[in-house]
């Protein structure tokens, strides 16, 4: 009942609508830009986390993202993320909002560094997040060129309510993908929860997952990926897109 406990404790479950390496992608001043993240658990966590948690195993997660150009290096977003359980039942999770500066970034079609960072207010039902009221701060660290792309987001959330509200976790994600046509790229991305950043959770208790990518530039632009988990707290495997329109 104690190691139980301990583990309740130590848990951070978040709700998986939108599994992005962010990049140096801001819209232009005026502009607004609409995407859908879709993901699927076939295999996954089937027993919750904490009390009341709809866990991701057989899940479907819909999420509209629009975005808007607010000032020179400034975005803004809306995500709406739906979710299918596995029973079939359709939920509206709550509102996520976000702001980004990216004041450092290659002109376009150039090579060169990029440095921004990305802020979440998400209000999000308890069944999906325990806190329901969380915070996401993302810095955003990469380099592209003709050939490669290369992005670091060094994530650290924070629970606005409940037991570990102020508490920092650390959800590293990378992407590394390189050209392979005009407007194509194949890669990896990787993602984790590591725990407290303070103190990081012991391995079981910790999520890493690996995914293969596909992208393709245009109107549409697409994101595809398969995803393998690799620690028993993470969903054995993953399916996901992101369209922008």
């Amino acid at each position: 009942m104690a190691a139980l406990a301990l583990a309740a404790a130590n848990a951070y479950a978040v709700l998986p609508d939108e599994i992005q390496v962010y990049t140096d992608d801001v819209e232009a001043v005026g502009a607004r830009g609409i995407e859908l993240h879709v993901n699927t658990t076939p295999n996954g966590r089937s027993r919750p986390d904490y009390p009341g948690e709809l866990a991701p195993h057989h899940g479907l997660r819909l999420t509209p993202e629009i975005s808007y150009g607010i000032a020179r290096d400034w975005d803004g977003g809306l995500y709406l993320p739906f979710v299918r359980g596995a029973e079939g039942t359709l939920y509206f999770a709550g509102p996520r909002f976000r702001l980004k500066w990216m004041p450092l970034r290659p002109a376009e079609g150039a090579a060169g560094y990029f440095l921004g960072v990305n802020g979440e207010l998400s209000f999000v039902e308890r069944r999906f997040e325990e806190a329901r009221r969380t915070a996401e701060l993302r810095p955003i660290l990469g380099y592209r060129n003709d050939a490669w792309l290369v992005s670091f987001n060094p994530i650290l959330a924070f629970d606005l309510a409940g037991e570990q509200k102020g508490v920092a976790f650390f959800a590293p994600a990378f992407k590394l993908a390189r050209s392979v046509g005009e407007r194509r790229a194949l890669g990896i991305e990787y993602y984790a929860e590591l725990g407290r950043l303070s103190h990081f959770a012991p391995r079981a208790e910790q999520a890493h997952t690996l995914y293969l990518i596909a992208d393709t530039e245009g109107s549409p632009g697409l994101n595809f990926g398969i995803g393998r988990g690799f620690s028993g707290a993470a969903d054995r495997w993953t399916i996901k897109a992101i369209v922008s329109f």
